[in-house]
């Protein structure tokens, strides 16, 4: 049966959704396998010796990843693709354990910080980095056509990796320098009751912290439900109420940080490379400078250009960080909703390993966090989402602009207004940013209330 779907079905972070929803449901997963498998066979350079390329699967914790997880399978399975399985696994994880296996793709089902009712999909090169735009075209292009298994001799075969957690937590203790550890630090860690959920503390204990675990208790239903690093809250209560030295809030699939201090005090992702950028800088061990984003906070910009750092913004979206890093030939990079990406430690984003490069600052200062972002006071910043249909376009909307440019002449210089839709969900994201912060709500309502009224007429 053939398989119609519309184009450009890849978002800025793999394909996501409501499962049991297009493209969420096993019939879709299991041409996606199929199409991706056709892929690697028909690459000569995954090919291995016996002429059959190898796949590995992760997961994070919901409910649904067993049906996906399954048709998934099957599809590669049918493009005569053999398939390795981790079971829960970070999405950094799959990345390095794609590399370490020496194998030609990993594929990642999770809806990363999403609740359970939503599941998605991400693939990984057999370098570890994100598939290129020119791939994710080729395997679009086949999804409709007809599923048809190759002969029964060249089916993929598949198999568990049972060792997967024990070889992805050396490789994040590798990520922190040997002749430091970790002993006298009492050190919480939410998991979001994700995929890391059986790694992260392995990771802090095992360096020598004292941990205490939290969202680790995942059903299938209950991950980033009230835990993880979109629910800050949760990491400060728990600091306080464990006298903690600091707090590790990791998402559902452990690519994205938070932190907190032993006051409670949150630290996003544009700070927490800040801290990492000048340790670096301080070391001497920076290489070139550091990348943001157009939503990074104008006081990290400001700090940077004191300190003598180069900085320079991408689009929203981890992956266009880490082009403008490859670009550069730089190493650090990251965005405020906590993916951070450090080159030389891994290809990808990961919640661990950022952690550990926040806490080898902290140990070699002797400082806290606050100590360490000392000087840098962010620029009070308002954000305000805007559901919209599909196809609507603000951009060519006369009186939104105005709006905007009226607003940034009124912040003159110092302040912000970025105007964007969002890469992964139907909405308009507006953000003002400035010194004052009465301003800065004011003209974010102000854009906005424009915005809603032009999308009611």
């Amino acid at each position: 049966m053939d398989v119609i779907l519309p184009k450009n079905f890849f978002g800025t972070d793999g394909i996501r959704g409501r499962v049991g929803e297009d493209p969420i449901t096993p019939e879709f997963f299991m041409h996606l396998g199929y199409s991706a498998g056709k892929v690697l066979v028909s690459d000569d350079r995954y090919l291995t010796k016996d002429k059959r390329p190898a796949a590995l699967i992760g997961k994070d914790t919901r409910i649904s990843g067993y049906m996906l997880e399954s048709a998934l399978e099957a599809g590669l399975s049918a493009a005569g693709v053999d398939v390795l399985l981790t079971g829960p696994m970070p999405t950094p994880g799959v990345a390095y354990l794609t590399c370490a296996l020496r194998l030609q793709a990993g594929i990642v089902i999770s809806a990363s910080h999403n609740s359970f009712e939503d599941n998605g999909i991400k693939f990984f090169s057999s370098s570890g980095n994100k598939l290129s735009d020119k791939t994710e075209k080729n395997i679009e292009a086949g999804l409709s056509a007809p599923l048809i298994p190759v002969s029964s001799a060249h089916l993929g075969k598949a198999r568990r990796v049972n060792d997967a957690p024990g070889r992805y937590i050396e490789f994040c203790k590798s990520a922190f320098p040997y002749h430091l550890d970790l002993h006298g630090m009492r050190i919480v860690v939410d998991c979001a009751h994700g995929a890391a959920y059986h790694i992260a503390g392995h990771v802090l204990h095992e360096l020598g912290a004292d941990v205490v675990l939290i969202g680790a208790e995942p059903d299938g239903l209950n991950i980033n439900q009230e835990y993880g690093a979109t629910h800050s809250a949760t990491i400060q209560q728990a600091v306080k109420k464990h006298k903690a030295d600091i707090g590790i809030a990791l998402d559902g699939d452990g690519d994205r940080l938070i932190m907190a201090d032993n006051k409670g005090q949150i630290y996003d992702g544009d700070q927490l490379v800040c801290i990492i950028a000048k340790h670096r800088q301080n070391d001497d061990s920076l290489n070139g400078g550091v990348v943001g984003t157009l939503m990074t906070n104008l006081a990290i910009e400001n700090y940077y250009k004191k300190s003598g750092i180069p900085f320079t913004r991408a689009k929203v979206g981890d992956r266009y960080v880490l082009e403008l890093l490859q670009e550069k030939g730089w190493e650090l990079g990251g965005e405020g909703s906590g993916h951070i990406i450090c080159l030389d430690k891994h290809s990808t984003g990961d919640g661990i390993i950022s952690a550990l490069q926040v806490l080898h600052a902290m140990k070699d200062a002797n400082k806290t966090l606050a100590e360490l972002l000392r000087g840098v006071a962010l620029y009070p910043q308002q954000l305000i989402n805007i559901k919209i249909t599909k196809g609507f376009d603000f951009l060519a909307i006369k009186s939104v602009k105005a709006a905007q440019i009226k607003a940034e002449n009124n912040l003159e210089k110092k302040g912000r207004v970025l105007i964007r839709e969002s890469g992964t969900e139907p909405l308009v994201r507006v953000m003002v940013e400035g010194e004052s912060k009465q301003k800065v709500n004011h003209w974010a309502e102000y854009i906005s209330n424009i915005l809603r009224k032009e999308i009611n007429l």
